[in-house]
C-alpha cells in the first residue's frame, strides 16, 4: 500500500514539474482589458499629472471603437460630446473671463456742439433798431436785437466756402415743420457727389429743414432748424442759415412776417 501511494505521489509531482515548464515558454493569449476603463483600479495605476484630464479616457485611444449596441456604445452615446476646449483646463479659464472693453480709441466719438453756441442774452451797441435780426457769418452768431442795449444771441451754422453771401431782407413767411424741395443746381451737384437728393421731402425730424423756417425775400434762402445740430458753429450749408431746433423755435415765436433781417 506505501508502495503504490509513493508511485501515485511520484507520477504526479512529475507532471506538476513538467507542466510548468511547459507553461513557462508557452504562447500566452493577450490580455483582455475590461472597457470600463474608469474604474477604481485603473484610476489607481499612476498618479494623475499635473494640467491634465482627470479621465483616463482622454489619454487612452482604443483601436477599435465599440460595437453599436454594445453596454460601452449605450454609455457613449448618452455622455455629452467633449471638445477640445472643454476638456482643456486653459481654455475653460479664459472662456469664462469677462470680455476686455474696447479700446478708447474704438469708441465712436459723440458728436456735440460747443457749448459757447447755446442762445444767451448779451449787450448790444450797434446800430440797428429793436426786433431786426442781425447775423454775423463770420462769427457763427445771429442777434435779435431788444431794448435798453442787449440782444438774444444764437449759434448758427453758414454757409460753406462759395456759399456765403450778405445783404439785407425781411422774412416774407414762417412755416412749422416745412417740406423741403431742394433747387436743381443742388440736386445736381449732390449727384455728382454720389448722394442722391429727394425732390421733395415732408416735413418731419428727418427733415433737412427742421421744425421750422423763416424765409427771406424771394431768394431761396432762410433761417431754418436742423436735423444735425452737431453742425452749429460751422460753415456747413448751402447759403441758409440753420438753427437748432429749440433754438429755431423760440426764435420763431419772437419774430413776425416782415422782420428785417441783416447778413453781415
Amino acid at each position: 500500500m506505501k508502495t503504490a501511494l509513493l508511485l501515485v505521489t511520484s507520477c504526479l509531482t512529475a507532471f506538476t514539474v513538467h507542466a510548468n515548464a511547459s507553461e513557462r515558454y508557452a504562447t500566452r493569449p493577450p490580455v483582455v482589458m475590461s472597457p470600463d476603463l474608469s474604474a477604481p483600479w485603473v484610476m489607481q495605476l499612476r498618479e494623475r499629472p499635473i494640467g491634465t484630464s482627470a479621465n483616463i479616457r482622454d489619454r487612452v485611444v482604443l483601436s477599435d471603437p465599440p460595437a453599436r449596441g454594445s453596454s460601452v456604445h449605450r454609455r457613449e452615446a448618452r455622455r455629452p460630446a467633449r471638445t477640445e476646449e472643454a476638456a482643456n483646463p486653459a481654455v475653460r479659464e479664459v472662456s469664462f473671463r469677462r470680455p476686455a472693453e474696447p479700446a478708447a480709441e474704438a469708441q465712436p466719438k459723440k458728436r456735440s456742439m460747443d457749448p459757447k453756441f447755446l442762445p444767451q442774452t448779451v449787450a448790444y451797441d450797434g446800430p440797428q433798431a429793436p426786433g431786426t435780426i442781425v447775423i454775423d457769418t463770420s462769427q457763427r452768431f445771429l442777434f435779435l436785437v431788444e431794448a435798453d442795449g442787449q440782444a438774444r444771441r444764437y449759434g448758427v451754422g453758414v454757409g460753406k466756402e462759395g456759399f456765403g453771401w450778405n445783404g439785407t431782407n425781411n422774412i416774407t413767411r414762417k412755416a412749422e415743420w416745412p417740406d423741403w424741395r431742394p433747387p436743381a443746381s443742388m440736386i445736381e451737384r449732390e449727384k455728382e457727389k454720389g448722394k442722391i437728393l429727394p425732390v421733395h421731402m415732408e416735413g418731419g425730424p428727418a427733415n433737412p429743414l427742421g421744425a421750422r423756417a423763416l424765409y427771406l425775400g424771394n431768394t431761396l434762402y432762410r433761417i431754418h432748424g436742423t436735423n444735425a445740430p452737431w453742425t452749429i458753429g460751422h460753415a456747413v450749408s448751402s447759403g441758409c442759415i440753420r438753427m437748432r431746433n429749440e433754438d429755431v423755435t423760440d426764435l420763431y415765436e419772437r419774430v413776425k412776417v416782415g422782420t428785417k433781417v441783416v447778413v453781415m
